[in-house]
This record gives structure tokens, C-alpha cells and sequence, in this order.
């Protein structure tokens, strides 16, 4: 046990490090879009699978409710928290559809949304991001070394990595910077 615990650490420790050196710029610029868009009177919305979808509906609530300060509640909404929305759609249109089908129709130029995918290939992600740009969304990929194949993004952060969990870790460091970045735009 001992050794599981030290190796994940030091693994942990050793994606922290190349992080913060190569996606600063990239979670930076993405971070002023979401508070930008959201001053603006925009929404953002979240989506992802799996942990990326935990972490996407965390990004979500975080602008809803709040981060360390209190301030207006800005809307957002993850675009997998929804399990009747999520099963219908996949059930009727196929799950490759299920963030493209609801990007249609809620996304409007202006918005955000934020693509959470630690491979980078997760075909409904994709179209996703893809519905976002056709819609005129600003579009931002959170996601692995790979980053984003079959799509891009207006912003990519691609957290050196290809093991989930350590892309996931960092990730949700990275969503607790932008929320800082939205509190400190609405003092």
C-alpha cells in the first residue's frame, strides 16, 4: 500500500510540475473567455463522460453557486447532469449525439462551452465542440497530451499526460483557477 500511495504521488507531483510550466498561457486565456463571456451576460455549458462529466457538472455548479466568494450566480449548466436528457437523446439519436443535440439548442454566439476529455477522441465530445463553433460558442477543450482528435478549440489546455486519473487531477485544479479568474473579474 505504502508503495501505491508514494507512486501515485510522485506521479501526481511529476504532472503538476509539466503543467504548470506548459498549460499556464492556455488556462489563462481560457479562464478570462469564461468571465468574459459571462460579464457579457453569456452562459457557459459543461459536458463531458465519466470523471469528465463529474468534473464538468463541478465547473457548472461552481459558477451557479459560488467559489470562495459570494457573488450573482452566473448560468451555467452541465449538459450530462440532465439523466432523462442524457437517456432519451442517447436513446433516440444515438449517445455519438448527446452533447451536439443539446449544444444546438442551447448554445447561441457568445456562449462557452467547455469540452472535458481526458483522450481527446470521445466522438459525442467532439461533436460537441464542433456544434459549439457552428453555433458561434467559444469553444475550450480541457483535456489530455492528445488533445483534442477529429476537432479544435478556441482554447486548449492538453495537460501532459495520457493517464486519466493524473489528467483528471489536474483538471480540476484548473477549473478552481477559472473560477478564481471569474471572482476576481466580478469584485
Amino acid at each position: 500500500m505504502t508503495d501505491t500511495f508514494r507512486d501515485h504521488f510522485a506521479a501526481h507531483l511529476d504532472v503538476v510540475q509539466k503543467s504548470a510550466a506548459a498549460i499556464e498561457p492556455a488556462t489563462n486565456s481560457a479562464g478570462k473567455a469564461i468571465a468574459n463571456a459571462l460579464a457579457s451576460g453569456n452562459k457557459v455549458l459543461t459536458f463531458g463522460n465519466g470523471g469528465s462529466s463529474a468534473e464538468a457538472s463541478h465547473l457548472a455548479e461552481e459558477l451557479v453557486g459560488r467559489y470562495k466568494k459570494t457573488r450573482r450566480p452566473y448560468p451555467a449548466v452541465c449538459l450530462s447532469s440532465d439523466g432523462a436528457a442524457v437517456t432519451c437523446i442517447s436513446n433516440d439519436f444515438g449517445y455519438e449525439t448527446l452533447f451536439e443535440r443539446q449544444v444546438e439548442a442551447f448554445a447561441r454566439p457568445g456562449d462557452v462551452a467547455v469540452a472535458l476529455t481526458t483522450s481527446g477522441k470521445s466522438e459525442n465530445v467532439i461533436r460537441g465542440l464542433l456544434a459549439a463553433r457552428s453555433k458561434g460558442a467559444i469553444t475550450i477543450a480541457l483535456t489530455g497530451e492528445a488533445g483534442v482528435v477529429g476537432a479544435s478549440a478556441d482554447h486548449v489546455v492538453a495537460v501532459p499526460s495520457r493517464e486519466s486519473a493524473l489528467i483528471q487531477e489536474v483538471h480540476l485544479v484548473v477549473i478552481h483557477i477559472w473560477c478564481q479568474i471569474v471572482d476576481d473579474i466580478d469584485s
